[in-house]
């Protein structure tokens, strides 16, 4: 029984050497006081290096806009001021561009090519009124093109959002049935998709979790978007709300509704089609039909009167 005792105590013995030299030759992590501290230290940059760190066009191309633009707006009337202001709002506010910006954009862009196109005709030696008369039609097409693009980008924008709408409506619908309170179904909406309607949609939660009400926050999505059919919907979910009428009744109907314009308007766009097609079909296919068909007869027929 001893000589057990003793050839366990061996191995024990054994054993714990091997681990003691295993342990003395693994080599040990090193651990920098300066690299745990630069985790929790890391240096501020300075002002001079985050303005740097800014693309070239907000740091140089926008201030400069913005200074040209603060002694026009001086001499523009304040109606066309918010006019501008609500189309530009319209438009979901394209580049964060105010209405002081958009008024130095144009004259900047249609300065810029009047300039250019004057040099150009100094240049090759026109005569004084082309000179001056092209340059002058070049001024005005650049002052107007930053309006054609608001206009058709602020039409496309409401077009997306008509278009979404009862989709949106109807997955609203279904959630606040299942259960969801009304801002959780909205959460849902802006989760699902990605389009002007969800974003418009997230920044009125945002607006909402950060103390305005839903009446304030409904009517602010009003105003920036002027939607018909989103009027109408949030219209009536701030009825709802002040009535206390139950709020999927009123999603349910609003449901219904917006499946019924959108199978009208789609009925307006099957009846406009044969309409829009004539003028291609009168001035490009028929002309090659005839062609194709009377070309050969042509020669016949030139031969025939000599």
């Amino acid at each position: 029984m001893s000589g057990i005792i003793l050839i366990v105590a061996i191995i024990m013995l054994v054993l714990a050497v091997v681990i003691l030299l295993v342990g003395a030759r693994r080599p040990e992590k090193a651990i920098v006081i300066e690299e745990r501290l630069a985790q929790f230290g890391n240096r501020v940059p300075s002002l001079e290096e985050v303005e740097m760190q800014q693309p070239f066009q907000q740091r140089i191309l926008l201030p400069m806009l913005r200074s040209v633009s603060k002694r026009v707006s001086r001499f523009a009337p304040a109606q066309n001021v918010a006019r501008l202001r609500q189309q530009l709002l319209e438009a979901g506010a394209p580049r964060g561009l105010g209405p002081t910006e958009f008024t130095g954009l144009r004259f900047v862009i249609g300065g810029g090519l009047g300039a250019l196109f004057f040099l150009l005709m100094l240049i090759s030696g026109s005569s004084v009124l082309v000179m001056f008369g092209l340059p002058g039609v070049i001024l005005l097409l650049g002052y107007m093109m930053p309006g054609i693009w608001l206009s058709r980008r602020t039409k496309q924008r409401k077009y997306e959002i008509t278009r979404a709408l009862p989709d949106a409506i109807d997955l609203l619908t279904i959630s606040v049935e299942a259960g969801l309170g009304f801002d959780p179904a909205l959460g849902r909406v802006v989760e699902k998709w990605d389009n002007a309607l969800t974003r418009e949609l997230g920044r009125m939660l945002s607006e909402m979790r950060m103390g305005a009400s839903r009446r304030d926050a409904m009517r602010d999505v009003v105003a920036r978007v002027n939607v018909d059919d989103l009027n109408t919907f949030m219209g009536a979910v701030i009825q709802a709300d002040q009535l206390g009428v139950s709020i999927s009744q009123v999603l349910r109907v609003q449901s219904k509704q917006m499946r019924q314009r959108r199978r009208q308007r789609a009925e307006e766009q099957a009846h406009k089609a044969p309409l829009k097609m004539l003028f291609p079909m009168v001035f490009l296919i028929f002309p090659t039909i005839y062609i194709v068909i009377l070309g050969p007869a042509i020669p016949r027929l030139v031969e025939s009167f000599r």
